[in-house]
């Protein structure tokens, strides 16, 4: 009865880690062999392990990430340019730390994505507020807020994304006001949060491609100046993983 009571309130207070962990305590008879300090220590770490894992969740429900890629799953083996040191450097997430960017460029099927949702999903687990969307889907995004009147709230939650991921990026060529949405976007973000971006692009072409130069040299000082650079080359890797499936 007593044990029911303390399960209900554990419930009630929403310790459903602990909970859990309390009924598992008592259907096994070897956990009295262990002091109330050690089975307390296990209701404690069973209890912070639930809540980083809804953290988690939470945060990878809302970085709307295009595609499931663990950072332990990145091909480091088919040479495409990735520097394993580097990659390595970034997985600690310590650029995001420090409100720098990050450049995926490379041709079609080489991987550009999949590196970026790999990145972003580190930067889930390590409890960062992430959020990724396709540029033209921004940019589609940010006129459609501009006739409904929700154009400041959503640049306000652009703004609080600590790493925002804006991929395929350079697809066509850019209006004038997307180039100008593009550089309010970067310009809010710049020393306060990080941007990661994927483009089929070489950065050389940006400037050319933003169209106005004015804009362009604006936007690119403030994206490249602190950018981690990564060039990726070679093939589809589309084509690789149906090669290897087949």
């Amino acid at each position: 009865m007593l044990n029911e009571q303390t399960l209900d309130k554990l419930y009630g207070l929403k310790l459903l880690g602990m909970a859990e962990g309390f009924k598992e305590q008592l259907q096994q008879s070897a956990i009295h062999d262990l002091s109330f300090e050690e089975r307390f220590g296990l209701l404690v770490d069973r209890q912070w392990t639930f809540r980083e894992d809804c953290r988690l969740q939470r945060l990878l429900q809302e970085a709307k990430l295009k595609m499931n890629a663990c950072p332990e799953d990145i091909d480091y083996k088919t040479p495409r340019g990735i520097d394993k040191t580097m990659m390595m450097n970034l997985l600690s997430c310590d650029w995001v730390k420090k409100h720098q960017n990050v450049i995926v460029a490379g041709p079609t099927g080489v991987g550009k994505t999949f590196l970026a949702c790999a990145l972003a999903q580190k930067a889930c687990r390590q409890g960062y507020r992430t959020f990724y969307i396709r540029t033209p889907k921004l940019f589609y995004h940010l006129a459609l807020s501009k006739a409904d009147g929700s154009y400041p709230k959503t640049m306000k939650k652009l703004l609080k994304t600590q790493l925002l991921v804006l991929d395929d990026f350079g697809l066509a060529p850019l209006t004038d006001p997307e180039r100008r949405d593009l550089l309010e976007v970067i310009e809010d973000r710049n020393g306060a949060s990080s941007t990661l971006i994927t483009s089929q692009l070489p950065v050389e072409n940006w400037h050319e491609h933003i169209g106005d130069s004015t804009i362009a040299d604006a936007i690119l000082d403030r994206l490249i100046h602190n950018a981690h650079r990564i060039n990726l080359k070679g093939g589809s890797m589309r084509k690789k993983l149906k090669l290897d499936s087949a």
